[in-house]
């Protein structure tokens, strides 16, 4: 009879993000300079220093067993640490679960709080999992596009899509994929709103310190004890310290949801690996120079970028204030070049220019795509004189 996939499995689409990262991976090992801003990634090494402490750790025979399921306790008194200097609220090491990358976090996190028919209120554009991850939970995405011209969602935006199902509100600050970073004003508004609508919130930090010139960054997690608690904080070490294959995430909330959470990562991922875990107490706790040293290189690649793309005709752009994302608005682009769809136009764009780039669609903003900086000024330079060679010999 063979192997019958579920219907919830059948079900998930593709990571659209992998998908286009792949297929450029795909023309490189063919040969085809290509140049790829598809993908979430530092272009950075983990620091040095890091490294050294891991290589460390596993001459001294720490990373050859297992460790607890929420992680060892260094590193989670030292991530409460460093949440508590970062966010100005106390935190202890029972508030912290340590994940296998933050998506496992958010994964289990929803797994935790979402019931059949359960709504979660997501904004627009969202990260390419979190509809997914609601739907494996057998919840329901119910997604929010912003009315105000910042891009971002207000309370009205959130209420006039607030049922009696509604459970959960998930919200990234900095956002991927525009970059857009909330007010400290507009997280107070809408996590008292979902204080008064007993609506679970969770904080998604993950670019927490990729903030860029003079913007400030607020956690909804640090505005106000009501607030945190039904607020579930969560980040990593992927982005801040150029660790993405290391896989270390974190969640942070109330010690009793931690304690439930730690059962069901028991049973899931088990402790993730205790050599990444050595490496992220190093980052945690070591200089933290190289954090700033990568932030200031991505701010330079942003503003040196940003009225370059900006100039292309028909591009409309929002400057990102944090993460190393931009979400240009291209419909009028690409209609100006024959295409009837951004994702067309960004087919076209990767076979013909040799240019990669993730249409909008993945975000639920079909108009736009998503090019990340998080690549080296050369390649930024380059990226942008074919796109707009592309443009050129193409209007229409």
């Amino acid at each position: 009879m063979g192997i019958n996939i579920t219907d919830k499995i059948n079900a998930i689409a593709p990571s659209a993000t992998l998908a286009l990262s792949t297929k450029a991976k795909e023309m490189q090992a063919q040969g085809i300079d290509v140049i790829n801003l598809s993908i979430g990634e530092p272009d950075f090494n983990t620091p040095e220093h890091i490294k050294q402490a891991t290589i460390a750790a596993i001459t001294a025979g720490k990373s050859d067993f297992y460790t607890p399921a929420l992680g060892i306790k260094e590193l989670r008194s030292a991530i409460a640490t460093k949440v508590t200097k970062m966010l100005g609220v106390p935190t202890s090491a029972d508030q912290v679960a340590v994940t296998a990358g933050g998506k496992f976090s958010l994964y289990a996190v929803t797994q935790a709080v979402i019931s059949a028919g359960d709504e979660v209120l997501i904004p627009l554009p969202y990260w390419v999992s979190y509809g997914e991850q609601v739907k494996l939970a057998a919840g329901k995405p119910v997604f929010v596009r912003p009315t105000a011209a910042t891009g971002r969602v207000s309370v009205a935006d959130l209420e006039a899509n607030r049922t009696d199902r509604t459970k959960l509100l998930i919200i990234n600050s900095p956002q991927n994929p525009a970059g857009l970073v909330y007010t400290r004003e507009e997280l107070q508004a809408i996590g008292d709103w979902a204080v008064e609508h007993d609506i679970v919130i969770i904080a998604d930090d993950m670019y927490s310190e990729l903030i860029y010139n003079g913007n400030q960054f607020t956690s909804i997690w640090q505005l106000s004890a009501a607030i945190r608690e039904q607020t579930i904080l969560v980040s990593g070490f992927s982005k801040t310290y150029a660790m993405t294959g290391w896989r270390v995430g974190y969640t942070v909330a109330p010690q009793w949801f931690i304690k439930k959470l730690g059962s069901f990562i028991g049973h899931t991922t088990s402790n993730i690996a205790a050599v990444s875990q050595y490496a992220a107490l190093a980052a945690a706790t070591g200089p933290q120079t190289c954090v700033e040293e990568m932030r200031l290189q991505y701010e330079q690649r942003l503003n040196t970028i940003y009225p370059l793309l900006s100039a292309i005709p028909g591009v409309g752009l929002q400057k990102p204030a944090g993460a190393f994302y931009m979400f240009p608005n291209v419909k009028k682009t690409a209609t100006m070049c024959g295409y009837s769809t951004v994702s067309d136009f960004c087919t076209a764009l990767l076979e013909q220019a040799h240019v990669a780039v993730v249409p909008g669609v993945a975000f639920g903003m079909d108009e736009h795509i998503r090019l990340s900086y998080a690549t080296s000024m050369e390649n930024l330079m380059e990226a942008v004189k074919r796109l707009d060679k592309f443009v050129q010999q193409h209007l229409q």
